[in-house]
């Protein structure tokens, strides 16, 4: 792991803000569970978080701010600024997911889902209580914040917080910027709870975080029959056996090994009886790359070996490509402050490199599309115990994570409003 970007050390003002940061969220602590566990016991599915954004709504309503709702009730931003920021001060954004999954709570805390089906599964209940914590302590802090920064430390920035909508479906981020949520942003940071990391710790990574991500589509249509006939048929399943072999086969051979990529097949259907050749067959499945020039290659390859197995089954093989998600690239200079910020909460015993980044998506990289930014893993598992893992019907965090990753990303964002 890349040292940490020494322009951020030795800035003196940040002693006398990170105190107040401290002493303010030490005070929001208890709400801050209070808020997450309401979060937890009230999940909403993607694409219908109205009263999820309602609730956040009115948290920063009372605190005396103004968020923008998003199109049909769903996620908003809101702006807090510092000091006496000028027109080209610099705005950070810190981001949140809002939305859960359909998965049934297994847990049977005071806090656990009371909607059948769904549940808080992924963190974003904690992802949306960090955020949520960092805007009430910068609006806590917004008129004292010249006087605390003293004069060396920047006369004052501006802050944008972004909770977002459909995390899980890969939609919401691009809604959000549609929206103008990186609209005059300098950077962006957001984090992501780790329940395979113990609190007290963050996972850091410069660089590639997660993966390209294309789902796949291939449906194949040839002519049904009796199964005692099959000279009869142009028999889907037989090609759509060969293709899914095929593809397993050839494409891992297509491309360097030491560049990470997988395709995987989730959804094979077809049939209805078993002597009976159907007329159709879908196959379901993603392609995870690491690099464009592999996923192009990839995706090239994919649509040659589909021609062949077209050309000697004699069927009609249609191919597509839907909600494509590019890689979470995280951006030097966002990623030391991440890094710094960590340090200066956790200690550098805290701070753990990430060798190695998840083929998983994630649609932060929709932001990162239009402004350099980071992410980081934060430890939500209680020392010396194993989480639940992610996605997982028992999942739960260590609630101390609350507020630590509020004053993280508070720190890391008062590090890049610093010139360079």
């Amino acid at each position: 792991m890349p040292a940490s970007n020494s322009s951020f050390v030795g800035l003196p003002f940040l002693d006398h803000c990170e105190t107040a940061l401290d002493r303010e969220l030490a005070h929001l602590e208890v709400r801050l569970i209070e808020t997450r566990r309401h979060l937890h016991a009230h999940p909403e599915p993607s694409g219908h978080e109205q009263e999820t954004t309602a609730y956040i709504v009115d948290q920063l309503t009372q605190a005396g701010l103004s968020p923008r709702v998003g199109r049909n009730g769903l996620g908003l931003i809101v702006d807090v600024d510092l000091g006496n920021p000028v027109p080209n001060s610099p705005r950070i954004a810190l981001r949140a997911d809002i939305d859960a999954l359909k998965i049934v709570d297994a847990k049977t805390t005071s806090y656990a889902s009371r909607r059948e089906g769904l549940c808080h599964a992924c963190g974003h209940d904690a992802h949306t209580t960090i955020a949520l914590g960092a805007a009430l302590t910068a609006q806590r802090l917004s008129a004292s914040y010249a006087d605390l920064s003293g004069p060396n430390g920047p006369e004052g920035f501006r802050l944008r917080f972004v909770f977002q909508p459909a995390e899980e479906t890969a939609e919401g981020a691009q809604w959000m910027v549609e929206q103008g949520a990186v609209d005059d942003v300098t950077a962006i940071l957001g984090c992501h709870v780790d329940p395979e990391r113990p609190l007290g710790t963050v996972g850091i990574r410069y660089g590639a975080l997660t993966a390209h991500c294309d789902e796949v589509e291939i449906v194949v249509e040839g002519r049904g029959g009796h199964a005692a006939r099959p000279h009869h048929t142009q028999d889907p399943i037989a090609a759509a056996v060969s293709l899914a072999s095929a593809l397993f086969q050839f494409l891992p051979r297509s491309v360097d090994s030491r560049s990470p990529a997988v395709f995987t097949i989730g959804k094979f259907s077809g049939g209805t009886l078993s002597n009976v050749i159907p007329g159709r067959v879908e196959i379901l499945g993603t392609l995870r790359t690491l690099d464009q020039e592999v996923r192009q290659r990839l995706k090239d390859r994919i649509e040659s070996i589909v021609h062949g197995v077209k050309e000697a089954s004699g069927t009609s093989i249609h191919l597509r490509y839907f909600e494509p998600l590019n890689a979470v690239i995280n951006d030097p200079r966002c990623t030391a402050a991440l890094e710094e910020s960590s340090r200066r909460v956790l200690g550098n015993e805290g701070v753990q490199s990430i060798s190695l980044a998840s083929m998983g998506g994630e649609d932060f990289s929709a932001y990162l599309t239009r402004v350099p930014g980071s992410m980081l893993r934060l430890g939500s598992a209680p020392p010396g115990f194993a989480a639940p893992f992610l996605h997982s019907p028992d999942f739960d965090v260590d609630e101390r994570v609350l507020a630590i990753g509020s004053r993280i990303l508070l720190r890391a964002a008062l590090l890049l409003a610093y010139p360079k």
